[in-house]
């Protein structure tokens, strides 16, 4: 009996074969399968990213005059909020940057004395302005250095002059 199990044994072993390898059924190299998944990943991301760049055009740069105007724009809001020394510091830091940018002088540097006797020979200048510039940097000066009690109604004026000064020197409607 032994060795009838044995046989059986041997004979179950010849009949099972060891197992075969896969076959390679494809005709493309795999490497060309991954070199072709990386240009086409890189072409998909190129395309995204140009598509995203293109819509996000660059904003053409604003003008002094319209980020003065802006400026002036927003502290309208803050006339009630603000004493008005601090406005009238605020008002003249916005005109004096806007005359450094827009007309490049130096106002930020110079005491508003300085700066209207320099003024008085700048020919970019109508005498309109000049006067409405005098006018305005001599309000702030009496509310900056003289501590005058200013009120609102100031700071409002004080506003309406700048806002006439950057827009050229034009009347403004009454608001």
């Amino acid at each position: 009996m032994t060795m009838s199990i044995l046989f059986m044994a041997t004979l179950a072993a010849e009949e099972f074969h060891d197992i075969a390898p896969p076959i390679d059924y494809s005709l493309i190299p795999p490497w060309m399968i991954f070199a072709g998944a990386f240009l086409a990943l890189t072409i998909v991301g190129l395309i995204v990213w140009l598509i995203v760049k293109g819509s996000k055009r660059p904003q053409p740069a604003q003008l002094p005059r319209d980020r003065a105007l802006d400026a002036l724009e927003r502290i309208r809001d803050q006339i009630d909020r603000l004493n008005p020394y601090q406005f009238s510091i605020r008002v003249s830091d916005i005109l004096r940057r806007y005359v450094t940018e827009q007309h490049g002088l130096p106002v930020t540097r110079q005491t508003s004395v300085e700066f209207l006797n320099a003024l008085t020979k700048a020919p970019q200048f109508s005498s309109d302005e000049k006067s409405l510039l005098e006018d305005f940097l001599n309000r702030c000066d009496l509310i900056k250095f003289a501590r005058y009690e200013a009120t609102s109604a100031d700071s409002q004026l004080l506003l309406e002059e700048a806002t006439r000064f950057v827009k050229g020197g034009q009347q403004l409607a009454t608001v």
